[in-house]
């Protein structure tokens, strides 16, 4: 069934509603914050966020005598967005509460814009982007380019991994080994795994140990499944496929990070379907496009665009096979999607 369409006065009574929700959350918070300063807090330390629930976050602590201890906390009102990965400046209250009073430099930021434009960071502090799919719900080349650019434009190491390798057949075959001979003959590290049955998963392990990583993709590609193989004491918990569409159901409803025993965080983000690119540049796509770096700048004419222009570098490449068709297609799809076609 599609999804009933809103005119402009229900969507405006929606975000008022919404806004007021908001405004009044955030007044409660205060409160809770006022209440905590007013009695007795520890002393200032640094700790991780973990897990972010609304309003409040879960903050490990780091050092001192707290290290190792989850406390759920407060923010103070002039502090920014905080996500999973954030390394804060916080104080212990009672009963396990406690505040944030700052936050520390982000080394990295992945981000994307919410259902309203707004720009949104999904996680921060994380030095490689696991982009995970799988024969099943069908993977499609453009989301995993999505990610590719957002990946190079925030400076984070990409992996490309196919979970549920034991479920491919003779139909999907052809389609997922041509979808893979892209990436592996651009130089992107492939995987291929199986969380089910341990399949490749040591290999796995080895990437990630030392690093903090974090896990994207669609629903039901097996994101919570790879957790409990590789961190079998989570029991993070695990959705079937919709049996009428085919896609996947979301079990993960906010990200949280993990420790590796060997050294290295896991952050698994929520599945979803798209992944906008709204606040990149043009020029952003075009540098997450890694075969196009030695093209640009040398078409007949400097605005060329692309498309049909004579003299075009990249329809030149793309005629002789240096650009495959599937990733013009999506750059073409990413370049449209942009607010005024990125310009």
């Amino acid at each position: 069934m599609a999804k009933r369409q809103l005119n402009r006065r229900q969507n405006w009574r929606i975000e008022k509603i919404q806004g007021e929700r908001a405004a009044r959350a955030a007044k409660r918070e205060s409160s809770a914050v006022e209440a905590l300063e007013g009695g007795d807090l520890g002393p200032e330390q640094h700790g991780l966020v973990i897990a972010h629930f609304g309003v409040q976050v879960e903050v490990e602590a780091v050092d001192g005598e707290l290290a190792g201890q989850v406390f759920r906390c407060h923010l103070r009102a002039n502090l920014p967005a905080l996500v999973t990965g954030d390394r804060v400046v916080w104080r212990a209250g009672n009963q396990g509460i406690g505040v944030i009073v700052a936050q520390l430099p982000r080394t990295t930021e992945l981000c994307r814009p919410d259902s309203r434009g707004q720009l949104k960071p999904v996680a921060a502090n994380v030095d490689m982007i696991v982009i995970v799919f799988a024969p099943l719900p069908e993977p499609h080349a453009n989301l995993i380019d999505r990610y590719l650019v957002a990946a190079e434009h925030a400076g984070i190491r990409p992996l490309l991994l196919l979970n549920k390798f034991d479920l491919i057949d003779e139909q999907n075959a052809p389609a997922l080994n041509a979808l893979l001979a892209v990436y592996r003959t651009l130089g992107y590290p492939v995987l291929e795994v199986s969380a089910h049955h341990g399949n490749g998963m040591e290999q796995l392990q080895t990437l990630l140990d030392g690093r903090i990583s974090v896990f994207v993709g669609q629903s039901g590609v097996g994101k919570s499944s790879l957790v409990n193989s590789l961190l079998p004491d989570v029991e993070t918990r695990v959705g079937p496929l919709s049996e009428w569409s085919g896609q996947g159901t979301h079990t993960t409803t906010t990200a949280r990070l993990f420790h590796f025993p060997g050294g290295g965080e896991l952050i698994d983000s929520p599945g979803i379907r798209e992944f906008g690119l709204g606040h990149v540049s043009r020029a952003d796509v075009e540098a997450g496009f890694i075969e196009f770096d030695d093209l640009l700048g040398t078409c007949r004419f400097r605005d060329c665009k692309h498309d049909r222009e004579p003299g075009c570098a990249l329809l030149k490449a793309l005629e002789d096979g240096r650009i495959q068709q599937q990733r013009m297609n999506s750059y073409r799809s990413i370049i449209a999607s942009l607010p005024e076609n990125g310009y």
